[in-house]
């Protein structure tokens, strides 16, 4: 007889959705985890504590750099290490009050800590016990790529884990990679005084978002004192009187960067390594991640994956959350659920913000062979002029024959929560004719969605701000 009708691999966001619908579904549960502690890297080394630095960073630049005439700011201390001292304060009281407490409420599952690796399709170990199970749900996520680079692992390194709990900012740093873990905690670290160079493969930061929005948000970096190489390859790490000088090539030859600290943004791969998904007859990508069915389903009936371990279109904590939640359901109650990727926002949480949802213009181009765009600037925009914030851009895609929406784009401040809009409106596949007929407060950023689904039958330059 099984032990558990479920067990969950993970103890992420992913992982504690599943377990709190099969909780709810009344399934007997084991969640297995061990590395980081509960609730994964969101609340741990992620979301939380990257967003809990950024906001200080952000007061900080702005008591610098508002732009108002007339006022001026004094900026009495920064103490980083008390700010990173706060950070973890509230990351431990999360763990404690979203994981914790919550684990404590699931009366149909139990916690097992340890690694769990399968000895079968329907057992897993955990040490020296075994544990058998009808379903799984591999949730467990993914850790920082470390590049194969000549002297790297001698001169030492820092990743988004350890990023979160420096006490001391370094003077110059090099990050390798320019995704979203890249580009947040370089702004961070330049804002509170750091010397930044970003060192990235791709011929373009973010080189899946929309180009137009990219090359605003990389010059409003590089005009905060962010160096910014694009095109490169990190080829070798030098260290001498603990100065690190970073080698990299590019199309004009070889240069170098001297630094005091390296942080490694160029990636996650999935925590696939040390299940031995062979003896479950799990299969897995090229890449090493676990392949998945639309349903959260592996090529093993009664397995399903969710998050980052998978090689799912986003590797988002909503995601991974939702997907948990269905993964259980499917498995549990025999349904079918997916996710429309489409309709699932991201952003970037720098400043300016870089939030996408949909189609972009090559996506829209390889699956339409055409393209519908509109891209207004926000120097167009009354409030962006009102409070000096031009730097931004919106571009919306819509269908060319039916004009619905299929993607919208913003760089901006607060464009995470601008993209929330745009979520509705592709889910509710509404049209440009509808944004037209919405009357947003005046003078507000969301305007900027309107105007640009006007810019596509109307020149808006030369309309009033009332109309």
């Amino acid at each position: 007889m099984p032990n558990y009708d479920l067990v969950i691999i993970g103890g992420g966001a992913g992982a504690f959705a599943a377990a709190i619908k099969a909780n709810e579904l009344g399934a007997k549960t084991a969640i297995i985890n061990s590395g980081l502690p509960l609730g994964g890297t969101c609340v741990n080394v992620g979301c939380v504590p990257s967003k809990t630095l950024l906001h200080a960073a952000e007061l900080l630049h702005t008591a610098k750099h508002h732009g108002v005439p007339g006022i001026e700011l004094a900026v009495n201390k920064a103490d980083y290490a008390a700010v990173v001292a706060n950070e973890l304060a509230l990351v431990e009281k999360l763990r404690r009050e979203k994981y914790e407490k919550v684990l404590k409420g699931l009366d149909n599952v139990t916690f097992i800590e340890g690694r769990a690796a399968f000895v079968s399709s329907s057992a897993v170990k955990v040490g020296e016990r075994q544990i058998n199970a009808d379903k799984f749900i591999i949730a467990t996520g993914s850790t920082a790529i470390v590049p194969e680079v000549e002297g790297l692992a001698e001169a030492g390194y820092i990743t988004h884990i350890e990023a979160m709990q420096l006490k001391t900012v370094p003077k110059r740093l090099a990050v390798i990679g320019a995704g979203p873990v890249g580009l947040e905690l370089s702004q961070l670290y330049a804002r509170f005084g750091s010397q930044v160079t970003i060192l990235q493969r791709a011929a373009s930061i973010m080189p899946s978002a929309e180009p137009i929005l990219t090359e605003r948000l990389q010059q409003a970096l590089t005009d905060e004192g962010i160096s910014v190489k694009t095109g490169v390859r990190v080829t070798k790490v030098v260290t001498e009187n603990k100065i690190k000088t970073v080698f990299y090539a590019s199309e004009t030859g070889e240069s170098t960067v001297e630094v005091d600290e390296i942080l490694l943004a160029a990636g996650k791969a999935p925590n696939t390594s040390e299940l031995n998904l062979a003896a479950a007859g799990v299969e897995i990508s090229d890449k090493q991640a676990v392949a998945t069915q639309s349903n959260l389903q592996t090529s093993q009936a009664h397995i399903y994956a969710v998050g980052d371990v998978t090689s799912l279109p986003l590797r988002l904590e909503t995601t991974a959350g939702r997907e948990g939640t269905y993964a259980a359901e499917n498995a549990l109650n025999g349904a079918n659920k997916s996710i429309d990727y489409h309709s699932v926002p991201w952003t970037v949480f720098t400043d300016p913000q870089l939030a996408s949802i949909g189609y972009t213009e090559n996506q829209q181009m390889a699956e339409l062979k055409v393209c519908a765009c509109r891209t207004v600037s926000f120097d167009k925009l009354p409030k962006a002029i009102i409070t000096n914030r031009t730097e931004g851009a919106i571009k919306i895609a819509i269908h060319p024959e039916t004009e619905v929406i299929m993607g919208m784009h913003i760089l901006a401040p607060n464009a995470g929560d601008l993209i929330a809009q745009a979520m509705v409106l592709i889910k509710n596949k509404n049209t440009i004719d509808d944004i037209d007929d919405m009357l947003p407060v005046f003078p507000t950023l969301s305007e900027a969605i309107k105007l640009a689904a006007v810019s596509f039958t109307k020149d808006i330059t030369k309309m009033s701000c009332c109309t």
